[in-house]
């Protein structure tokens, strides 16, 4: 048995012998004055009175900030003493709980990104002074406030009333309209969220310089790039004639092969900035998705490097998508290019566009060399290569994938890649359904 057991028995056996003792006092007492039921009667009052003053005294310590109990006779001192004990150690657990909320929130508070504590309802629990400067909030007239209220963008409800972690959201600052904030929703104990906001608008600036950069430079670079390859095309009509110049014709087939090259990199890389200067701002409409398929594998069948492989569709017919017709089309015939440029002589490619519950696919595979798990994360990133060491002109520009990307994100869409090494690969393309068009089988 253990020592406290032991230590409570001992009380109440000798709370009992007690009350034994006072009801035996107040018998003798009625015996001795010849009034028996009146005197153990007395004697009982008298011991709930006791009784009744020590719970009231009790009552009194428990609501009161006093430390030190009031004294009590028997049991009554035993839990007047435990309680002390217990009250005790709830301050001083309280006390280091509130240390660590302290520290918690001086810790937060260095933070340059902006904190928001919310609770299930969306209420504001607590913020930093960065979510104050970031989003507008005010102390303490916003505490216990619903978020939604206080920053009023669509994206940003929507976002919010998503239950599960959603990923990040980029918005218009609620201060300044020219600058963006990244909101991150991050679920956490009992349906409470944390919201994480940080300015990004000096990054977007950057990017956009560079955007501009990469247009203007390539802009430029094309008017030069034109008179150079019209002397290499003349230079190689003029070797290909004359028996006195066959010494030159390899290296200025070669130029010509790298001038023509480079024209490709800066189209690519023209095409990509305007992808990504337009935006959501270019006109959209009905894109008849199977014909500019079927025209497009059409097209690869009929080139010299496409002859080479058995090429099969297999097209959702009537599936079409909103959307812009230009972009589709750069999706499309860059999968269907990277297929045909990665994939051996005699090799099999199997193109399909169809529709499923969550909107529409379409997908390019082949059963080519495949690609290694470590470079899939990085294959829409510019001028990314799986082998380094691959001739330049064994490749395409690099950016094929980075325009797909884009595109991609002006329909809503995204990108799946599954390959294996030594099989082939997968290139899948997913519309969400809202942009499909005429659905209907086959």
């Amino acid at each position: 048995m253990s020592m406290p057991s032991m230590g409570v028995r001992r009380v109440w056996r000798r709370e009992a012998m007690l009350i034994i003792a006072w009801l035996a006092i107040s018998l003798m007492t009625g015996l001795l004055v010849g009034r028996v039921l009146v005197c153990v009667l007395a004697g009982v009052s008298i011991y709930l009175a006791m009784q009744l003053i020590y719970a009231y005294q009790l009552h009194r310590w428990l609501i009161s900030d006093r430390i030190e109990p009031s004294d009590g006779i028997g049991v009554w001192q035993e839990i007047y003493t435990e309680l002390y004990r217990l009250k005790q150690r709830n301050r001083k657990r309280k006390k280091r709980l509130k240390s660590i909320v302290h520290e918690f929130q001086a810790s937060t508070a260095a933070l340059p990104d902006g904190a928001v504590v919310l609770d299930s309802q969306g209420r504001i629990v607590w913020f930093n002074s960065a979510a104050a400067a970031l989003l507008a909030l005010r102390s303490p007239q916003d505490m216990g406030q619903r978020i939604a209220n206080l920053i009023r963008h669509p994206t940003f409800s929507t976002y919010l009333s998503q239950a599960t972690d959603s990923g990040e959201l980029e918005m218009p600052s609620p201060v300044n309209e020219a600058d963006t904030i990244l909101m991150r929703l991050i679920p956490y104990g009992n349906n409470q969220r944390l919201l994480i906001a940080r300015d990004i608008s000096e990054q977007k600036r950057l990017e956009h310089t560079r955007r501009d950069f990469v247009a203007n430079a390539s802009h430029e670079l094309r008017t030069p790039l034109t008179v150079l390859r019209g002397y290499l095309e003349m230079m190689e009509e003029e070797t290909a004639d004359s028996e006195a110049l066959a010494g030159w014709k390899a290296p200025i087939h070669e130029m010509g092969e790298q001038s023509r090259r480079m024209n490709r990199i800066i189209e690519s890389l023209l095409k990509l900035a305007r992808v990504e200067a337009e935006g959501l701002q270019q006109r959209q409409e009905r894109v008849d998705v199977p014909a500019m398929i079927t025209s497009l594998v059409e097209d690869i069948r009929r080139a010299a490097a496409g002859a080479e492989h058995a090429v099969s569709v297999d097209l959702e017919a009537g599936l079409s998508l909103y959307g812009r017709a230009s972009e589709l089309e750069s999706v499309f015939s860059n999968l269907l290019s990277n297929a045909v440029r990665y994939t051996p002589a005699e090799g099999e490619i199997h193109v399909r566009w169809w529709s499923d519950d969550a909107g529409a696919c379409f997908s390019v595979s082949d059963n080519g060399p495949g690609i290694d798990a470590t470079h899939l994360p990085r294959l829409t990133e510019r001028f990314y290569r799986v082998d380094p060491g691959r001739k330049a002109s064994s490749g395409g520009t690099g950016l094929g994938l980075a325009i797909v990307k884009h595109c991609l994100e002006h329909h809503e869409g995204e990108l799946a890649i599954d390959s294996t090494p030594g099989e082939g690969s997968t290139f899948t393309c997913r519309f969400p359904s809202q942009r499909c068009l005429n659905r209907r089988a086959a």
